[in-house]
């Protein structure tokens, strides 16, 4: 029977992402167990659904994945609790579970050990200054021997992926030009008037744009369908994750912020230009050589102009 290896991650798009070199760590580390992934549903499809190269194949990240938001896991963290039955079985099925959930009394780790889980990783990671966020979130498994060399994750969509962003793309003249006007936060947004403008220069120039968004982006995409009625662009709107990748992939150039989603394109192999404010990219901008950064001076997006982007997106 395989060993079977049990990453659990949660967090947003992009704290997955960075995960993603460690969990690849793990995998090349034991290439032959059936390696599973426990968080949010639509994130971790991508470990299943998207892989790295590995020699002359694309091996997934993961054999399988589970979602966490199941109403019985938060027995788990109550000391001492009654176990849901199913989950007992579950977790006690794997040979080595790597958790990076915060668990700061240990009441987690103390249900699984209840559990019959015999190896526990705590890999929990308050990420700091020292290094860059994919380093030192590998480096628990420096516990298991293994170091991390390459910080930057790669996703290679499945076919059923692909085909999805060959028909989204179809008709049009050349890779777009990918926008992403959003992020987790307002504070790490360029103003939407300048996206409104660079937006319009880029069509100047022959671009085709493909404006990119989700649920908490839709006013500032309210706002660019109206700036550019008229013009060459489509949308791709609170697309699956792998589905997304796979349009990236296909994509010319992105640019956008400090988010999940810039994660996403770097890891697809994407040039990115991203505009970095009040976060340190030392720490949070994807690792991936094609990334080009620019920096608000002291975090003030007013100090970056439309033609400093254009030009970068040259």
């Amino acid at each position: 029977m395989k060993p079977r290896l049990l990453v659990i991650r949660g967090g947003a798009i992009g704290d997955f992402i960075v995960t993603l070199p460690a969990i690849r760590l793990l995998r090349g580390a034991f290439p032959d167990a059936h390696l599973e992934i426990l968080g949010y549903r639509h994130i971790v499809a991508l470990a299943e659904r998207c892989g790295y190269a590995e020699a002359a194949e694309v091996r997934p990240y993961a054999d399988a994945s589970r979602s966490i938001e199941y109403s019985a896991m938060a027995g788990f963290f109550i000391p001492r609790s009654e176990l849901a039955p199913d989950l007992v079985e579950y977790f006690a099925g794997f040979q080595q579970i790597v958790s990076y959930l915060f668990d700061p009394d240990g009441f987690f780790e103390a249900n699984l050990r209840r559990a019959g889980v015999k190896n526990f990783l705590p890999a929990f990671a308050r990420i700091d200054d020292s290094a860059h966020a994919a380093h030192q979130l590998a480096r628990p498994l420096q516990s298991l021997a293994l170091f991390l060399d390459d910080p930057a994750p790669t996703l290679h969509p499945d076919e059923a992926s692909r085909t999805f962003a060959e028909t989204l793309l179809r008709g049009m003249r050349s890779p777009p030009v990918a926008i992403h006007p959003g992020s987790g936060s307002p504070s790490k947004n360029w103003p939407l008037a300048r996206w409104r403008d660079l937006g319009l220069r880029l069509f100047d120039r022959g671009h085709e744009l493909l404006l990119i968004g989700g649920e908490a982006d839709q006013p500032q995409l309210a706002a660019l369908r109206t700036a550019w009625a008229g013009r060459p662009f489509r949308e791709a709107i609170d697309l699956p994750l792998p589905h997304l990748a796979a349009v990236f992939a296909r994509c010319r150039l992105f640019l956008g912020h400090d988010s999940g989603v810039s994660h996403l394109a770097a890891a697809a192999g994407c040039r990115c230009v991203l505009l970095f404010g009040p976060t340190d990219p030392a720490v949070w901008a994807p690792a991936n050589r094609h990334v080009t950064l620019l920096e608000a001076p002291a975090g003030d997006f007013a100090q970056i102009s439309v033609e400093a982007v254009e030009a970068a997106a040259r």
